[in-house]
């Protein structure tokens, strides 16, 4: 079938932006034999090839890569490789599988920490842990209780902080409250991304910038580029965002896009206003309506805030200009002291969410196997979930693919038009619902 919907990006990455050029891996412009084809250079895509290296030394792995790693979705989200689940709106539904999430996050973690240190990847790998917190009352009283508690259930350790208590560690009296762990990662993902797809064993080959435009697996795979093709004996769908599309997968995942803003280094004197303050990261009580923020090793701010709808995978420059307004005024009303401070990168990113919060993994036809439906939290999760089918699909006995069966499959969301009202109504509520964590 004919492969017409991909992430449509802005071309565009602060993460990237701020490291050194890389040379990305040449495009796929032949045709060729593989044992194994993977679709997608993300966390779950390279982690599932690296598996497989190890799973089948004597395999050839071809990984196909629309963009550029580190500039594809995985490079562009927030830089949290989070230990622990929480909810990202207001429902709590990830938190009734926490148990079997836990053993994943932290496993997709050390998987992580192993190869960051095999290979001395430098992505400003910090284990500073993370605040879950909130503005309002409301929030408060209902969300981030329910956190705690379950915290408390998993027997995670965790601190309570009010308001004086976060001014101290995060420089904004923005906060009522919140909950500090300490078992969350923060890195530069775009780093991160490059890193894995640099370091990958000798029997995986990157094509990047190769973009699949058409694809069988009903029998035999057969991908084609616009200048190559594919035949191998399985398949790897790891192409989360546009995997929709494609025949098994419809109507189980919708995607957004999600925007954020990154200051330039502040200067010492700028860094005095705050108070003593070191690196640190916000997840909100409420993702949808609150902002999730970062203080960086290099002393910049980022504000990552706003989904969008985007059954097309594009956004209009209209859009785009409005959250860049909206990023600023997010950014003031936290850091009113810093009005001199400018954004000095905009991104937006696409990724995949599904009706209950499940993932789409595992096994979907003889030769095939997907791991998508990330919603939102996919570094640890998807590395996980890439380690793990490379397992399923090798036949390898590992006891984390019980955890991934243990979070369920996706519930079938309805067709549109009633899709794009549904989902436009939830996120007006949910904006709606923490609209003072504005």
């Amino acid at each position: 079938m004919q492969i017409k919907l991909r992430p449509n990006d802005d071309c565009t990455n602060g993460w990237s932006a701020i490291l050194h050029p890389r040379t990305p891996a040449p495009a796929l412009k032949e045709a060729i034999n593989a044992d194994w084809l993977v679709i997608g250079a993300g966390f779950a895509g390279l982690a599932t090839a690296r598996r497989l290296a190890q799973n089948c030394p004597n395999d050839r792995i071809i990984i196909l890569e629309a963009g550029v790693a580190g500039d594809n979705a995985s490079g562009r989200n927030s830089g949290f490789a989070i230990d622990v689940p929480h909810n990202v709106g207001s429902s709590t539904a990830e938190l009734e599988k926490a148990v079997n999430y836990k053993r994943l996050m932290n496993a997709g973690i050390a998987h992580l920490k192993e190869v960051v240190d095999t290979h001395s990847i430098d992505c400003s790998w910090s284990q500073r842990g993370k605040y879950h917190c909130a503005a309002s009352a409301k929030l408060v009283d209902s969300l981030l209780k329910h956190h705690a508690e379950e915290l408390e259930r998993l027997k995670e350790p965790y601190v309570w902080f009010d308001r004086d208590q976060l001014r101290e560690r995060l420089g904004t009296s923005f906060f009522r409250s919140g909950i500090y762990t300490p078992g969350c990662i923060l890195l530069n993902p775009a780093a991160l991304t490059r890193g894995l797809a640099d370091t990958l064993p000798n029997n995986v080959v990157l094509y990047e910038n190769s973009p699949v435009t058409w694809l069988d697996f009903e029998g035999k795979v057969h991908a084609k580029t616009a200048f190559g093709e594919v035949r191998a004996r399985k398949l790897i769908l790891a192409n989360n965002g546009s995997i929709g599309q494609l025949p098994g997968f419809e109507r189980q995942l919708f995607t957004v896009a999600s925007y954020a803003s990154l200051t330039h280094p502040l200067s010492e004197e700028q860094r005095l206003r705050l108070g003593n303050i070191e690196e640190w990261g916000v997840t909100p009580a409420n993702a949808i309506s609150g902002a999730t923020m970062r203080f960086t090793q290099d002393h910049r701010l980022l504000i990552r805030q706003q989904f969008d709808y985007t059954p097309s995978m594009s956004v209009t420059e209209q859009s785009r200009i409005h959250v860049r307004g909206q990023h600023r005024d997010v950014f003031l009303s936290r850091f009113p002291e810093l009005s001199d401070v400018q954004m000095e990168h905009f991104w937006m990113g696409f990724f995949s969410i599904t009706r209950n919060g499940s993932p789409r993994w595992g096994r979907v036809r003889s030769n095939t196997y997907a791991a998508a439906g990330c919603n939102g939290v996919g570094i640890s999760k998807q590395t996980v979930s890439g380690v793990t089918l490379a397992d399923l699909a090798c036949g390898i006995e590992n006891p984390l693919i019980d955890d991934m069966y243990a979070l369920g499959e996706p519930t079938r969301l309805p067709p549109r038009p009633l899709l794009d009202l549904g989902v436009k109504a939830y996120l007006a509520k949910e904006c709606w619902k923490g609209r003072k964590e504005y």
